[in-house]
């Protein structure tokens, strides 16, 4: 568990602007402020320095402040919960091909005003000065510079994804728990591991398990101390422990801890629940994904001999 310095100072201050984000939350006494992915935005591009998430600065602004503008205006539709995800995951695979981005976290911030019903516009406001200020940090740690531009995202890719999100809302809309159709962590993992070539059954295991840890720890800390900003700085540093326990980077686990301080009652009981089964749905269709095609060209390449 050493970090070096410069590991050091960029933790202390990924945390401290999120610190300040929930500060600013509870003295204006509005929860909308608070941006779980604002979290996972910040280790993952100051603390873990992701070459996909930085390669392009201005992405780091656009796609997460227009993803979170196409939920805000979707939310207003007159149409069911279940729908709206839906609707919203759509709208985001086309924003960011059009962008040429690969931004995961972007479909946490489009989904995020759906779930807590964001009516404000001051939810717009903080993701737009957030989303902001990471740019600029990134801009000035200067590790985005040699890195590759983006690429836009594949047919193939886009489809998967959109065919097991139905899947899933489909299947939690049935159940009759259709507040689970959207859980922005989970799905940030997904759409990241989905684009990898290799996909091992133990490391899906370990981020199952980071991501329903880091949901129950969310859950548990704000049961016992009701305050915001108490919450967020004990189950940072817990959020943290854990993932080196599992010997893991997944900034996507820095945003459980927030999104338990702004989810409605129905959803927030039910958190560990439902990352632990979304987790195991989105994580495990990856693996058995590509189970199935070594498999399948293993035997292609019997046959040709």
């Amino acid at each position: 568990m050493h970090l070096s310095k410069p590991e050091l100072r960029d933790y202390l201050i990924g945390f401290a602007l999120v610190l300040f984000m929930v500060a600013i939350a509870t003295w204006l006494n509005d929860y909308e402020i608070i941006l779980p992915e604002i979290g996972a935005l910040t280790a993952g591009m100051w603390i873990y320095h992701n070459p996909t998430w930085i390669a392009q600065p201005s992405k780091i602004f656009l796609a997460p402040s227009g993803t979170a503008v196409i939920g805000f205006l979707v939310n207003q539709l007159a149409i069911g919960y279940a729908e709206k995800v839906l609707l919203t995951l759509i709208l985001i695979l086309i924003l960011l091909n059009l962008l040429r981005s690969t931004l995961a976290p972007s479909f946490a911030t489009g989904l995020l005003p759906i779930i807590i019903n964001a009516t404000h516009w001051s939810f717009i406001l903080a993701i737009f000065t957030f989303t902001l200020i990471l740019m600029l940090g990134v801009l000035l740690q200067g590790h985005y510079r040699g890195l590759p531009g983006g690429q836009p995202l594949h047919w193939q890719h886009m489809l998967g994804f959109s065919l097991a999100a139905g899947i899933w809302v489909a299947a939690v809309w049935l159940a009759g728990f259709p507040q689970m159709a959207g859980i922005p962590p989970v799905l940030v993992v997904f759409f990241e591991v989905s684009q990898m070539s290799n996909y091992s059954g133990k490391l899906a295991l370990k981020h199952i398990v980071a991501l329903s840890g880091a949901a129950t720890l969310g859950v548990l800390v704000h049961l016992i101390l009701a305050s915001w900003l108490l919450s967020a700085l004990v189950t940072l540093p817990l959020v943290f422990i854990l993932l080196q326990l599992l010997r893991i980077k997944l900034p996507a686990a820095y945003a459980f801890p927030l999104l338990a301080l702004v989810l409605p009652a129905n959803m927030f009981h039910t958190l560990p629940i439902a990352a632990t089964l979304a987790s195991c749905f989105f994580l495990g269709s990856v693996v058995i994904f590509h189970q199935v095609a070594d498999r399948v060209r293993v035997s292609s390449e019997n046959s040709e001999i």
